[in-house]
């Protein structure tokens, strides 16, 4: 009699049990249902209040506009010599001309000193466009843009702006030059100095850089250099410096594996006297503009990288689809189709990067971790 009672308690218990969980899982559910409702209720509101707001990717009539006609442009005036600007590996003086008359060196300078007036997303569309077709052009493209115009529009004084943005627009182009052999990374190890001179009214300057894009052809050099060295880092100052001043020295042409028609170049800086007037920004802030300028920079780079990602692949899938096998298109092959869709998706997934930090700089939030992120993807 005891085995039996215990029994029937053991199946009571379970049985309320059972019960229990059951009506804790519904008033769960519903608690779930009513919250899962609740939050349907604040997307619609939430979209509602966005209105028509359209993706990261899809541009303005205006952009629309701007990269038809890039592309357009490369497609006729670069796409003709890239294999030949690679073997040769120069850049063809004439594709430097067009770039300017095209307006496409001084993106985002305004149109009081001679430029386009548009916005910093666009020169991000305009290199990923150029990119397409030779990363050469877009890298040119690129620096004066994103680095060098962008140095003088930030902290020119008037004066250096009504001087040098009109010919950064329309027919000179410059170099950023902060690199060293033991200054990579470590971009503020420099060695180059910038010395007082005897009256006190400039700086000389010697030193090397090495790797300095667009040198070959540059009109004109942004030039970093310590002018205190006791005082580190913050001695550091960007100097404005012509071509062809005394002690600029054009150093040995880099033969590279790829990027050939851009040229990178080594400097050197034997005795290159500046006066005052050539300082950009203030004294011992060159820091502050090298960092603050390689933000954006980076940017750019993720630009390039996905124009010649995207290129490559247009011309890829342009040759799968028309070659044949077994009777049918190779892109028709399962196997095919996982490498070109997985290649499509990372593309897709480093543009949203770069436009997602240009979009945050020009709205001007924090976009630092962002734009390393974009360039870092590649």
């Amino acid at each position: 009699r005891a085995a039996v009672t215990t029994y029937l308690a053991i199946l009571a218990y379970g049985r309320f049990r059972s019960i229990m969980i059951r009506s804790l899982s519904r008033r769960f559910t519903k608690g779930v249902l009513r919250q899962q409702r609740a939050y349907v209720l604040r997307c619609c509101t939430f979209s509602t209040e966005l209105g028509s707001r359209s993706a990261l990717t899809t541009p303005t009539e205006e952009q629309t506009m701007l990269t038809e006609s890039v592309s357009k442009f490369a497609q006729a005036h670069v796409a003709p010599y890239v294999s030949e600007m690679d073997e040769a590996s120069k850049l063809r003086p004439e594709i430097l001309e067009k770039l300017f008359s095209e307006g496409l060196m001084g993106i985002e300078i305004p149109e009081e000193y001679g430029g386009a007036g548009m916005s910093f997303t666009d020169a991000i569309l305009a290199i990923e466009e150029l990119a397409k077709v030779d990363p050469s052009i877009a890298v040119i493209v690129d620096i004066q843009n994103t680095l060098v115009n962008l140095a003088f529009l930030t902290y020119g004084t008037e004066e250096l702006k009504q001087k040098y943005l009109p010919r950064l627009a329309t027919d000179t182009l410059a170099s950023f030059c902060l690199s060293e052999a033991s200054s990579g990374s470590d971009a503020f190890a420099m060695r180059t100095t910038a010395t007082p001179t005897a009256d006190g009214n400039g700086y000389i300057i010697n030193g090397n850089k090495l790797w300095i894009s667009n040198a070959n052809e540059a009109g004109l050099f942004l030039i970093f250099a310590n002018a205190n060295p006791e005082a580190g880092y913050k001695g550091i100052t960007a100097f404005v410096v012509e071509r062809d001043t005394p002690g600029l020295i054009i150093g040995k042409k880099e033969d590279k594996l790829g990027i050939r028609a851009s040229s990178t170049c080594e400097l050197a800086f034997d005795g290159l006297e500046v006066s005052k007037d050539c300082i950009l920004g203030e004294f011992g802030k060159g820091y502050k503009i090298a960092i603050e300028t390689l933000n954006p920079g980076r940017i750019g780079i993720g630009a390039q990288m996905i124009g010649l990602a995207q290129g490559t692949y247009d011309a890829a899938m342009r040759y799968i689809l028309d070659r044949k096998q077994f009777g049918q298109s190779v892109a028709d092959f399962q196997g095919l189709q996982f490498a070109y869709a997985q290649a499509q998706t990372e593309i897709e997934a480093a543009r949203l990067l770069v436009l997602n930090a240009a979009a945050l700089r020009e709205s001007d939030q924090p976009y630092i971790k962002e734009a390393a992120m974009a360039k870092l993807y590649w």
